[in-house]
């Protein structure tokens, strides 16, 4: 079934550590609809999915009991905690952030404002910018000046007292300061943050602190969102480590957006590196799973109850980017490139002025959720449309708790056919199915075949409560012959959790030419960069540190990203961003190359929990008629995922039922169980009645 709402222990399951065989984890990740959990103890693997809560941390604690009960422990017996939620990106999505004040250099009040040449619309005429997370009248100017060089006129102590009183009298919840070149010299921005502190009882983010890069629109907004969000995560986490320390469980160590976990005064500190940390957590989880030893690399497909999310996997390693936005608001920390489409298993369908049917943004939530669930909702949802279409059964009990109520899925979908001109509910739910597809096959070329990438050569990896529903339909439409569904692919996000390592990134410009480059110098930024980095580690010595440089050909506005060697070599470094450059864009260039970042990483590996599957055979469980694209309607297989054994094959059409997700294995497709319970469907020649 889909997004259930609901926990159920996965007893067949085994999980083997290796350094902490018999240690206790636990691993949480808060979505938009759902709160799901993986508990890793006594060589089994536990789950449970419950509604999300707001406060958040009520569902988290929720379902930390839920899955203790169900392994029969106390919640005081876990060793470790690593978490995921959703308080950032909520609180930006939704504007419910700090009333924050910017300060800035005398002049540059308005940098936030102006952003960039492009508009969200080229030729709408009437296209408006994202409203700025800092209004005007709380944007404030200090008497200084920096250049590339270094300070040129020092700030004035007693001029940044004055402006704390005001920013006292004006109730600011937050300050962020982003001083004109801070990221080159930052003496004056230092002396303004620390009066700041001394004066004020609100958090301040500094610009060298947060993003010591260059390019004054993405340092500012990237500081601003700091502190924007700032507030509701220290809230959020001090209330989280409180009450888990209550209960007896050990701090949360918590999901950032590169996909790597962080202990929480350090991310308490740096509130902006906890955007998108869910999904994040997801994509570390395909890539723990899945081998892609034998394709090009991973395409991941995480379709949860109100949003759907894509990302890339090339050697094991998720793929990260800098250049990041959410809700037109730019990033530029390190994070998990994924790309977010509000299509979900609760996303409502409706029809537009046009009569075209849609699909999404809105989601109907967990609350009351698709109208199948009998809690009062009405409107027509993804989720309803596989009700009708065959593909989550009347007999489906969601959780094991919650029955089906197939009657009002067929009545919201009549309704949907009724206002769209269609002939009745069935013909409702294809087009609901077609068009929630579409949405996300455009999603998923948007990072293979937009990048240079051809998926075909990919592997697409479905997990969520919904996603292995809609997989295979999307590999047709893809052309991808390999779907892959882990088999705790329905908290997949919570199971990555547990196999996350710790990782710091930082940051600095330098812009020098590499021709020129002086080594030691470059080596000097480095030794600082590892320095910052390591200072955030638990264990320096098991840390391993990589280093790496953002480059271009001179003339460019954009750079590439390359690995740079324990001792910095030109002419490697030169090597790899020519191949870099022609692997991106298809040509290289000869043409002079600007060194304009330097950047560190320092990562403590963690400890993947392996998983082992042990079916008891006797796994089908019944049939019933299930529609397809194409195939129309087929008599289907229904099997209990848990009991299929190792190596047993599955003939398309069938539905595979889990109590976190229902995976749907099309007319023309075969799967087969591996060792560690994933299923692995190709796609075969004929489809055989």
């Amino acid at each position: 079934m889909t997004d259930a709402p609901n926990h159920d222990t996965n007893s067949d399951a085994t999980t083997h550590n290796d350094s902490s065989d018999n240690e206790t984890r636990i691993g949480v990740d808060v979505g938009g609809t759902f709160t799901d959990v993986a508990l890793s103890v006594d060589d089994r693997l536990v789950t449970a999915k419950v509604p999300s809560t707001e406060p958040q941390h009520v569902g988290v604690l929720e379902g930390i009991e839920k899955a203790c009960d169900d392994a029969s422990i106390e919640p005081g017996k876990i060793d470790g905690f690593a978490h995921a939620m959703t308080v950032s990106v909520n609180a930006l999505l939704e504007r419910g952030g700090a009333k924050t004040a910017l300060v800035t250099t005398e002049g540059f009040r308005d940098v936030l404002e102006i952003g960039r040449q492009d508009r969200p619309d080229l030729y709408d005429l009437e296209a408006e910018k994202p409203e700025t997370l800092v209004p005007r009248d709380r944007r404030f100017e200090v008497d200084e000046r920096t250049t590339e060089g270094g300070v040129e006129r020092p700030v004035d102590v007693a001029e940044v007292r004055e402006l704390a009183a005001t920013l006292r009298d004006s109730d600011v919840e937050a300050v962020a300061v982003s001083l004109l070149h801070a990221y080159a010299d930052p003496e004056n921005e230092r002396v303004v943050a620390e009066t700041l502190r001394e004066e004020l009882d609100v958090p301040v983010s500094a610009s060298h602190e947060v993003l010591a890069e260059f390019r004054e629109f993405e340092r500012t907004s990237t500081t601003a969102v700091d502190a924007y969000v700032r507030p509701a995560i220290d809230h959020y986490i001090g209330k989280l480590v409180d009450e888990a320390s209550d209960a007896g469980i050990p701090e949360p160590q918590i999901m950032q957006a590169n996909g790597g976990i962080a202990d929480p005064e350090t991310v308490r500190e740096h509130a902006v590196t906890t955007t998108l940390s869910g999904p994040a957590a997801g994509v570390v989880g395909a890539a723990a799973t899945v081998d892609d030893d034998d394709v090009e690399g991973l395409v991941t497909f995480d379709m949860g109850g109100t949003s759907s999310d894509v990302s890339l996997v090339r050697d094991g390693q998720a793929e990260r980017t800098t250049d990041a936005e959410i809700d037109g608001l730019p990033i530029r920390t390190p994070m998990v490139d994924v790309n977010t489409v509000g299509a979900g298993g609760g996303s409502i369908a409706w029809v537009d002025a046009g009569g075209a049917l849609r699909v999404g943004p809105e989601s109907s939530g967990s609350q009351p959720g698709p109208a199948c669930y009998g809690r009062g909702g009405t409107k027509p949802t993804v989720t309803d449309a596989n009700v009708v279409l065959g593909y989550i059964g009347p007999e489906t009990a969601l959780g094991g708790e919650m029955t089906l109520d197939v009657e009002a899925a067929r009545d919201a979908l009549g309704r949907l056919a009724d206002e769209a001109g269609l002939e009745g509910p069935l013909e409702a739910a294809q087009g609901v199915y077609r068009v929630a597809n579409a949405t996300m096959t455009r999603t998923i070329r948007s990072v293979t075949v937009e990048r240079g990438h051809d998926p075909r050569e990919f592997a697409l990896v479905a997990f969520g409560g919904a996603g292995p529903m809609h997989a295979a339909a999307l590999a047709d439409s893809l052309s991808v012959d390999r779907v892959v569904v882990p088999r705790p692919g329905g908290v997949l996000s919570a199971f990555g959790l547990l196999a996350a390592d710790e990782s710091y990134d930082a940051v600095r410009t330098v812009g020098v030419d590499l021709d020129g480059a002086d080594r030691a110098t470059l080596e000097d930024v480095y030794d600082d960069l590892v320095a910052d980095v390591l200072a955030d580690a638990s264990d320096t010595d098991a840390a391993q540190v990589e280093r790496a440089a953002d480059c271009r050909y001179a003339g460019q506005s954009f750079e590439l990203t390359v690995p740079v060697d324990e001792e910095f070599d030109a002419a490697a470094v030169e090597a790899r961003f020519h191949d870099a450059h022609e692997r991106t864009y298809g040509y290289a260039m000869d043409e002079s190359i600007e060194v304009v970042n330097l950047r560190a990483t320092a990562t403590v590996p963690g400890t993947e929990p392996g998983i082992s599957h042990e079916g008891t055979g006797d796994a089908v469980v019944g049939s019933r008629e299930a529609h397809f694209p194409e195939a129309g309607a087929r008599e289907t297989t229904v099997y209990d995922w848990d009991r299929l054994e190792t190596g047993a094959s599955v003939a398309g059409p069938a539905v595979l039922e889990q109590a976190e997700s229902t995976t749907v294995v099309p007319p023309a497709w075969t799967g087969e169980i591996l060792a560690d319970g994933t299923l692995v469907m190709t796609r075969t020649e004929v489809d055989t009645e």
